[in-house]
């Protein structure tokens, strides 16, 4: 892999994530909005907001990264989409702000009216916003934004047949990941008449989703040759048969209840949908740019490459303990608070050093390889000896924390 491809690879891998992670909050809004009236409505809605609680901020961060990254290390392709495809980030930007701004007042209402009204708004919202990112991605996919300010129609190039369908697939799959998600939710949290209320939820909406993504093909092959003959012809093939493959194992498991490896499958399916996107675009970035060309600076490339993946010692990390103790149902109301204190501090010390100095080493590794040499070997060497620093440095920070004296 090139350099001017890497920081690509990562906002993709972001994009993958806010799909999974945000889609899953959306669609906990769609259930909301759909939940009808009376006491067993009150109790899917109420399931919905305290499964979110812990996360619903944190998956946003994907979705800042992915945008960042663009801007920095592709600063053409980001002005060309965003003066483009204005009038979609726009709804998408005020969906984000009605929606956060509903779940923190849904807390401050006195009577039940007011809930239903502030549940409307968030359930709207969560609607409106994956509809119009989904046709952001599919005016890009179907080559109607072009390199310029703007590069193309400002509404032409997201309402048409590949915008619309991919707007509707992200609605479908959303509402398919939350249902899958909050079906072990409810579980775990001892509703086991709610499991089985999502459990429909999510049979039914994963056969839409299917059906959805299936006629997305047929549209595909209309509207967007190039994008459908590399998806079912190309390298985007494997990305895709994994993606059929994850659905049709999900399916299988929730019908069996088994909800908790139905979240990863469900997760990959959506995910390799993104990655088969990604591949069969390439190299293409927009319909008359390159990846290469679209690409800014060597030194600009190599600064976001060390930002991200140093970054990474910190955000991977706490997002990673922060699910798993909501997984865990750690952060439920009423969870006790436990806290772990080592046997014997000598050896997490000594750890710590020796990962300590393999953290500096890669770091020297890292920026050596992608700086000094032009070779892409070198560069993906260089890559590599940064996530070892990320990994490293995560232990060494880790088992320090763990030695700390009490405060």
């Amino acid at each position: 892999m090139h350099l001017y491809a890497l920081p690509l690879a990562f906002a993709l891998t972001g994009l993958a994530l806010y799909t999974v992670l945000g889609g899953a909050d959306f669609g906990a809004g769609f259930w909301q909005l759909l939940a009808g009236r009376g006491r067993g409505a009150d109790e899917l809605r109420d399931e919905a907001h305290h499964a979110m609680a812990p996360v619903w901020e944190a998956n946003h961060v994907w979705l800042i990264f992915v945008l960042t990254v663009i801007w920095t290390a592709y600063p053409v392709a980001f002005g060309s989409i965003a003066s483009t495809l204005s009038i979609p980030l726009f709804v998408a930007g005020i969906g984000i702000v009605l929606r956060g701004g509903a779940y923190v007042l849904r807390l401050a209402t006195s009577t039940l009216r007011e809930e239903r009204r502030i549940d409307t708004v968030f359930a709207i919202s969560s609607i409106l916003t994956p509809f119009a990112l989904g046709t952001v991605a599919g005016g890009i996919a179907a080559g109607r934004v072009h390199a310029g300010n703007p590069g193309g129609s400002v509404v032409t190039s997201w309402l048409n047949p590949t915008g619309i369908t991919i707007g509707v697939l992200a609605v479908a799959s959303s509402a398919y990941l939350a249902a899958v998600f909050l079906s072990g939710d409810a579980v775990r949290d001892g509703h086991v008449q709610l499991a089985e209320r999502f459990r429909t939820r999510a049979l039914a909406t994963g056969v839409v989703a299917g059906a959805i993504a299936a006629a997305g093909v047929v549209v595909l092959r209309f509207d967007a040759h190039r994008l459908f003959s590399r998806l079912t012809h190309g390298q985007g093939l494997p990305a895709l048969a994994v993606s059929v493959v994850a659905g049709v194992a999900t399916m299988a498991l929730v019908w069996r209840r088994r909800y908790e490896p139905a979240r990863y499958t469900s997760a990959l399916a959506v995910a390799a949908t993104v990655a088969g996107w990604a591949l069969a675009q390439e190299p293409q970035f927009l319909a008359d740019l390159t990846v290469r060309q679209a690409a800014a600076g060597r030194e600009t490339e190599v600064a976001v490459v060390v930002a991200v993946l140093a970054g990474g010692v910190i955000l991977f990390p706490s997002l990673a303990l922060l699910f798993r103790l909501t997984l865990a149902g750690r952060l439920s109301p009423g969870a006790p608070a436990t806290v772990a204190h080592p046997e014997s501090p000598t050896a997490p010390v000594r750890g710590g050093r020796r990962s300590g100095r393999v953290a500096v080493a890669c770091l020297v590794a890292g920026i050596g390889f992608l700086t000094v040499a032009d070779a892409g070997w070198a560069h993906a060497i260089g890559a590599c000896a940064f996530l070892g620093f990320v990994a490293s440095g995560f232990r060494s920070l880790q088992e320090g924390i763990e030695t700390a004296p009490d405060l």
